[in-house]
């Protein structure tokens, strides 16, 4: 399977980020989520597109490493402008994308397969801030086992 993020697309991203590259919002946790997402995709059945995209957009547009209320808003108006050759994504992706990504922090859990493997990819990755994830928090059966859990945390954590 090809990946659909491209170094074109992370030298955008990169050029107009506006906290740390390599905070705790950056290009390491987007790197995790994805890796997470598609791990999940294999069981969750989601769009792996709409996963790999989520990941590296989700938090693209914040303004603060803390909390920033409408960074996800604000990452479906990045994505709105990047469609085309760097985003080439349907309408039907675009969609789950655009909705992942302005709820991603609202705590959610139900919704398209999709979605919730696109949500529990983030959550998998608390641990980088010292939050371990809640299994009854997380949306996907897979994203609720222990080993799966375990296998993110390691990750999360040796940033």
């Amino acid at each position: 399977m090809a990946t659909v993020i491209t170094q074109e697309l992370v030298a955008v991203l990169r050029s107009q980020f506006r906290v740390k590259w390599d905070g705790i919002h950056g290009v390491r946790h987007w790197s995790r989520v994805r890796l997470y997402g598609l791990r999940l995709a294999r069981e969750t059945g989601a769009r792996t597109d709409v996963v790999e995209w989520f990941a590296f957009l989700h938090d693209a547009a914040r303004e603060a490493e803390g909390f920033d209320h409408g960074h996800g808003t604000r990452a479906v108006a990045l994505a709105r402008d990047l469609r085309g050759p760097l985003l080439p994504i349907d309408d039907t992706g675009f969609d789950l994308l655009s909705y992942a990504m302005t709820h991603h922090s609202d705590g959610f859990q139900e919704g398209d397969a999709t979605v919730r493997t696109c949500w529990d990819a983030d959550r998998l990755d608390l641990p980088r801030v010292g939050i371990e994830p809640d299994p009854e928090r997380l949306c996907t059966e897979p994203a609720q086992r222990s080993e799966i859990i375990e296998w993110a945390r390691k990750r999360a954590q040796s940033r």
